[in-house]
């Protein structure tokens, strides 16, 4: 059917991208919306999860973060490429809306939706704007805000839908927390969608280091990168630990609803998967991140009482143990941290992204901050 309204979803090659651009994808098409995504070759690599009506176009893009002299020097030239190439896509689809998810390979839809005047919005994950997405965010007619507050550039004003999840992730929606006790516990260790070195590094010796009789409980489910999955496993089969060590995990909201503890990188899905889910948590912000945004998605739950964060200079063997003794000895205080973390969960944010995509779309968009 032609006459169906279209919806252009750019989004670049990581989880904490995708993730949110497949939930409004997800909720479009069963408001009868068309989509296609527009991403690069590594944001392909998530698209396994989208729904097959979706399109999916690659595009070129580059990123100024890897390669050498010559390739960083043909950069803007394969970025300008990519745009015009998008401004010819556009013109010939005629999308009544473009949503930008940031990243890189966003650049030539969002580059082509300003330079064709086609209504056009943002949606920003993280507690700082990505830098792509402050690129753009003079430029479009709304920003959407995952975490809350975001900083914004002065005289932008953002709207807070919160940060959508995949339908797996709603269907496990507050789900029943039985609190650590006498009695098998499940902690869950991911690292965000390339997993975490020094999660693999500390993690593993810091449970070695609990009692006796707590560790004789506890089994592990530990997202590990390739060049570390080897040692993870050898390190917790040797100290006779229950684990479950894989590269990647394709059922985390399953295992974090059994989960008494997670440990995990501040990202931005992450995040939000925690908060709708309600699991406590220790939280290691990512030291390295863009502007230090993985402490600012940390802030919400720390604030609530939901999450432990420890930055990377503090996170060690003996003190990780610490927090874990301190959160699996207190069956009522962990239960509160569970219902803490859902206290600031938006189980409502794909709608609540859907409305403002349908406004853009109608011209009824009111430029003012949603609460």
């Amino acid at each position: 059917m032609t006459n169906q309204p279209l919806l252009v979803i750019a989004a670049g090659g990581t989880g904490g991208h995708m993730f949110p651009a497949q939930a409004l994808a997800e909720a479009m098409l069963a408001k009868g919306w068309r989509v296609k995504l527009s991403t690069d070759a590594r944001g392909a690599r998530y698209t396994g999860g989208f729904p097959e009506q979706v399109e999916i176009e690659q595009v070129a893009s580059a990123t100024f973060a890897r390669g050498g002299l010559v390739n960083k020097a043909m950069v803007p030239f394969r970025i300008l490429g990519g745009v015009l190439g998008a401004v010819l896509k556009l013109r010939k689809d005629k999308p009544t809306a473009v949503v930008g998810f940031g990243g890189y390979p966003t650049i030539p839809a969002m580059g082509a939706a300003w330079i064709l005047g086609l209504p056009r919005m943002i949606h920003e994950q993280n507690g700082v704007l990505g830098r792509v997405n402050e690129l753009f965010a003079k430029k479009v007619q709304a920003i959407a805000c995952g975490t809350w507050p975001t900083e914004l550039p002065e005289g932008v004003e953002g709207f807070h839908t919160g940060n959508p999840v995949r339908g797996v992730v709603l269907e496990r929606a507050g789900a029943g927390y039985i609190p650590p006790g006498d009695y098998p516990m499940s902690i869950l260790v991911i690292g965000g969608s390339q997993g975490a070195r020094i999660l693999s590094d500390v993690v593993p010796p810091a449970i070695d280091n609990l009692p006796s009789e707590m560790r004789r409980h506890i089994r592990v489910s530990h997202q590990a990168r390739g060049e570390d999955f080897q040692r993870v496993a050898q390190f917790y089969a040797d100290q006779g630990i229950n684990a479950d060590v894989q590269e990647f995990f394709t059922d985390i909201p399953e295992r974090m609803s059994e989960a008494q503890l997670v440990i995990s990188r501040s990202g931005a899905s992450s995040v939000a998967d925690i908060s709708i889910i309600g699991r406590p948590s220790i939280l290691v912000p990512y030291g390295a991140a863009t502007a230090d945004h993985q402490t600012a998605n940390a802030r919400g739950l720390a604030d609530a009482g939901a999450a432990i964060v420890m930055p990377e200079a503090l996170f060690e063997v003996d003190a990780l143990s610490e927090q874990i003794k301190t959160v699996l000895l207190n069956s009522d205080g962990a239960l509160q941290m569970s219902r803490a973390a859902l206290s600031v969960g938006k189980p409502d944010a794909t709608e609540n992204l859907v409305a403002m995509v349908e406004a853009l779309a109608n011209g009824t968009l009111q430029k003012e901050q949603a609460e």
